[in-house]
């Protein structure tokens, strides 16, 4: 227990060396720089997010991005998983899926985000753009937790003639849960970075990204970096609630 409390706080040492050598270089860039046009030092953007979190206008940006990225999470889940227990489970399936997976795999975050406009509009693009790229990634791990099941217990079922649910519940799903734990962070992360990309370029009403298009434009780079490093923040935040749930979950199974 010493042992384990030791290496801990070394690694918490570490981390917390590491990001004041981040703020010490962004601030030796900053001097260099000499223009908080280009390159704002780490204290005029920390004013400025701090004067931004007290305004109507970002939390209702942060909540509508934060609730574009769950809508994204909650359909793009459940559709992936069937997609890849199916294509896991036939052969068929899997070569039929195949073209439509390389298609996403190809085609440019940008490309999607436009097309997606033209049809969704402003709201509904980062949504859409999301469910399209975390669902492949959802797929993947679901397919990969699949053909992670020991073959022995494939025949184990089978001499004891558990088919469809039972085999689906006590089978599959317990070997699916840490893959698809592990793709949801994947996802998860990716999933801000596409919803903040589509609200950059599409600009709905309320968005994080539209925030980050509007300082742009009126040069307003301290707050420009403040819109990032909120959005940095709420990804920071989302997965460490996510570790917390991956924790609770595995002591109730416990």
């Amino acid at each position: 227990m010493t042992k384990v409390t030791g290496i801990k706080k070394r690694q918490s040492a570490s981390f917390l060396a590491g990001l004041v050598c981040f703020f010490l270089i962004w601030q030796i860039g900053a001097v260099l720089t000499g223009s908080d046009i280009i390159l704002p030092g780490p204290v005029p953007v920390v004013k400025k997010l701090i004067s931004l979190l007290k305004t109507e206008r970002f939390l209702r940006a942060l909540l509508s991005s934060t609730l574009r990225l769950l809508l994204g999470l909650a359909i793009s889940v459940p559709i992936g998983m069937l997609t890849g227990l199916v294509s896991a489970l036939d052969k068929r399936a899997a070569a039929f899926l195949r073209p439509f997976f390389s298609v996403i795999a190809a085609t440019p975050v940008m490309s999607v985000i436009l097309i997606a406009f033209l049809a969704f509009g402003s709201e509904r693009t980062p949504v859409f753009t999301a469910f399209l790229m975390i669902f492949p990634v959802i797929a993947a791990n679901t397919m990969a937790g699949v053909k992670a099941v020991d073959p022995k217990l494939t025949e184990l079922f089978k001499v004891y003639c558990l088919h469809g649910f039972e085999k689906l519940r006590y089978l599959y799903i317990p070997s699916i849960m840490p893959y698809l734990a592990a793709g949801l962070h994947s996802g998860l992360s990716l999933g801000w970075k596409v919803i903040v990309a589509a609200e950059v370029l599409v600009q709905p009403l309320s968005a994080l990204g539209t925030g980050m298009q509007i300082a742009k434009a009126q040069l307003e780079t301290p707050e420009l970096f403040a819109w990032t490093a909120a959005t940095v923040i709420a990804a920071a935040l989302s997965d460490i609630l996510l570790n917390l749930s991956s924790l609770l979950l595995i002591r109730r199974r416990i």
